[in-house]
């Protein structure tokens, strides 16, 4: 079994997490468990749920599913159907943890909660898997997990108490999910057996599991190390908008705003303004505070060059030494959104970046099978809700491509129909093309 080895942080560094899973598989459960055992609910927030008439509990028992299942529906139902964000924090650590919705059709909410995130629990229902089978769920969403590239999968056998704390039907499950991991490629991960209803290696130790001996899950998300420091990528500065005033002077201000994505942008850069491919040198970076000597990943910053260059919003600033290919078309794979199957014939929005142009599918080359776990060829030029395949797109206007495995920040898109304003695709940049 490959366990997470990362050394435990002091840091009170933040740590985005997404739980996934089947239906019922207990994730709003566990983050509930999670933010009433590490002190992250208030009173008044248990008084209410203890008073919803959708509680499923008996008793005085608390429904933990309640403090993040705050639609209606999903209390009337006892699904999740929106993605859910909640935050807590230990001594050692701050956490944003995300519930995502379990049923298949609601796979597109799943998609959008893990595109931020660091980490995946992936919960699997020990009663329903307890011969090795992992539904369906468990494997698109482990797949989808390891397509958008979190770094720590951490596999929690929930409702370990429905059976008998049996730790022969531990091992069946953790076999299973080993072989899962392995045609996926994902390398490492870390398993272990709970119940979040009853708190059971949620935050302290279980009594009924003396043959586990690995940290408990709260123990173990504060020893995960976050997200690569995005400092230390090539810089990318997406332009958002161009800041002029006092136009009618010969020292008239023009700046170029926006948020570095990744990387550090100092004064004195050399810099190129892509697509165009235009050098300049930056003169000065702005804020409301004054100037800066440099604005590292992260920082919303007005930059200005030492010359008048043709900069709108869109284009991409980088570093003059390791700048970002530009082209017209590239590969990229596609987790298909929309109700609406993917039409070769249509134009879609494609927004990169803070860059909107219009885009097409020029072929759809492969469709990833959930049941085969590979990419098998694509049986029509189409994909429906919640598919996933590989692409090749053609755009208006060029753009600075980065593959989404080196800069996530800049190497994903949406793809939007312009007649419904619905976002159809979530993309990945695959294959960029030579410079």
């Amino acid at each position: 079994m490959n366990a997470v080895t990362d050394s435990f942080l002091t840091d009170s560094s933040v740590l985005r997490l997404i739980t996934a899973g089947s239906v019922d598989d207990g994730k709003s459960t566990l983050i509930g468990r999670l933010l009433f055992d590490s002190k992250g609910v208030f009173a008044d927030q248990l008084a209410a749920i203890s008073r919803a008439k959708y509680r499923r509990t008996e008793g005085d028992a608390i429904d933990f599913s309640l403090l993040t299942d705050g639609l209606e529906a999903e209390r009337e139902q006892g699904i999740t159907i929106d993605v859910a964000y909640r935050y807590f924090a230990t001594p050692r650590r701050k956490f944003i943890v995300a519930d995502a919705p379990g049923h298949e059709q609601y796979t597109r909410n799943m998609v959008t909660g893990a595109s931020s995130s660091d980490a995946a629990i992936i919960l699997i229902d020990a009663a329903r898997a307890k011969d090795g089978v992992l539904l369906p769920q468990t494997r698109r969403h482990s797949t989808i997990a390891h397509l958008l590239g979190i770094r720590h999968i951490v596999v929690a056998v929930n409702k370990m108490d429905l059976v008998g704390w049996d730790s022969e039907v531990f091992a069946r499950i953790s076999a299973s999910y080993q072989e899962l991991a392995d045609k996926l490629g994902i390398e490492r991960f870390h398993i272990l057996p709970l119940s979040a209803l009853n708190g059971d290696n949620v935050v302290t130790p279980s009594s009924h599991t003396p043959w586990y001996t690995g940290p408990v899950l709260l123990e173990l998300l504060e020893s995960l190390s976050p997200a690569e420091n995005a400092d230390s990528l090539p810089m990318r500065f997406p332009v958002q908008l161009v800041a002029r005033h006092g136009g009618s002077r010969a020292d008239d201000f023009r700046g170029y705003m926006g948020q570095v994505a990744s990387g550090v942008l100092r004064r004195g850069d050399d810099v190129v303004v892509l697509p165009a491919g235009v050098p300049a040198v930056v003169q000065d970076l702005v804020t409301f505070d004054g100037s800066l000597e440099e604005a590292q990943a992260g920082v919303p910053v007005t930059v200005v060059l030492d010359r008048d260059v043709d900069v709108s919003r869109g284009d991409t600033i980088a570093h003059a030494a390791a700048p970002a290919p530009t082209a017209r078309r590239f590969e990229a794979e596609l987790c298909w959104l929309d109700g609406r199957a993917l039409s070769q014939a249509r134009k879609y929005t494609l927004k990169h970046g803070t860059r909107l142009t219009s885009a097409r599918i020029e072929a759809v080359h492969t469709r990833r099978d959930m049941q085969l776990l590979q990419e098998v060829p694509a049986d029509e030029p189409a994909l429906n809700m919640n598919d996933i395949g590989r692409v090749t797109i053609s755009v208006r206007d060029a753009l600075a491509l980065d593959a989404y495995d080196s800069l996530p920040a800049t190497g994903a898109f949406i793809l939007i129909d312009p007649a419904t304003h619905q976002t159809a695709a979530a993309g990945m940049i695959r294959v960029v093309p030579e410079a």
